[in-house]
């Protein structure tokens, strides 16, 4: 079997990777799914929904409730996540120095989230990181299906210029490890977050619980 293509770009998720936003999400979600009628542990909300679009979310809640939702359901609630964000977020430990050592290699990096731009713009922002990969940030609205599907990491990809066997993918959730195992990309499924390392394992990806060993595990096989 031949090697694999030389490492070009790294794609990262953005929520529970480059950012620990995702413990906070879940809190609130629970209590805001409760207030809607919707009783969810923590666990259950972490399986159904870390990973997937807002309008994925919504559809569940509809689904589940047997009613549509109002335009402007969440304007409510917008202000919980918010408050969250300024007082509580901060980056995943060991990220930025991961983020350096790619630098330093000339290894390109680039955000693919389920978030949205105005999402990510505000959560980036708050930990210092938006600069960094402003015009390399990556959403699904973008593209016509999110994850699991493996679109928005071929369009970060395509936007990127690499060939996606030549691309590395970080996740922290099982629907962004099934988009990039999809997309033919290596996957790397962080497991010190909210969903366990036993649920990302997937044939083909690395799991990994310490965002410290990411930079060998991405460099360790590249020439220095």
């Amino acid at each position: 079997m031949p090697a694999p293509p030389e490492l070009a770009l790294v794609i990262f998720d953005c929520d529970g990777v480059l950012v620990d936003s995702e413990r906070l999400a879940v809190r609130i979600d629970r209590v805001v799914l409760a207030d809607l009628g919707w009783d969810l542990t923590e666990d259950e909300i972490v399986e159904r929904f870390v990973g997937r679009s807002d309008a994925d979310m919504t559809a569940a809640i509809e689904a589940q409730l047997g009613r549509p939702l109002p335009d402007g359901w969440d304007d409510r609630y917008r202000h919980v996540y918010l408050e969250a964000i300024d007082n509580e977020l901060e980056p995943v430990a060991g990220v930025v120095d991961v983020l350096d050592a790619l630098d330093a290699r000339g290894v390109a990096t680039c955000v693919a989230s389920s978030g949205t731009h105005e999402k990510m713009r505000r959560t980036l922002g708050k930990v210092g990181l938006y600069e960094r990969f402003a015009g390399r940030i990556f959403s699904a609205i973008d593209v016509t299906n999110g994850k699991p599907a493996p679109d928005l990491f071929l369009h970060a990809a395509a936007a990127m210029h690499a060939d996606p066997a030549a691309c590395a993918v970080v996740e922290d959730s099982r629907y962004g490890v099934e988009a990039a195992l999809a997309a033919g990309m290596r996957v790397f499924a962080y497991g010190g977050g909210v969903t366990s390392a036993a649920a990302l394992a997937r044939s083909g990806a690395v799991v990994f619980d310490d965002m410290r060993d990411l930079t060998s595990l991405l460099l360790g096989t590249q020439a220095t």
